[in-house]
């Protein structure tokens, strides 16, 4: 009877200790949610136009094919 009663007692410790883990990170995710969006109300990010955010990743990605491709072709020398 003394097994059944301990086994209970910690199953209850470890449901409190999990639920108190539980809802300290739903209250971080909340609170971290709030910061982001009180930091992007007065500090926005400065500098960001569509055209120019626009052309970047074409230009970024036309050197990172050929990086790829260079890398293949010495790859494929080397074999």
């Amino acid at each position: 009877m003394e097994d059944i009663n301990l086994i209970f007692e910690g199953f209850k410790f470890m449901m409190l200790g999990m639920g108190t883990v539980f809802l300290f990170l739903l209250l971080m995710i909340y609170v971290l949610n709030l910061q982001t969006k009180i930091i992007h109300k007065y500090f926005p990010e400065q500098g960001k136009n569509e055209t120019s955010s626009e052309q970047k990743p074409t230009q970024d990605n036309k050197k990172i094919v050929a990086a790829i491709v260079g890398a293949i072709s010495a790859h494929e020398a080397n074999k």
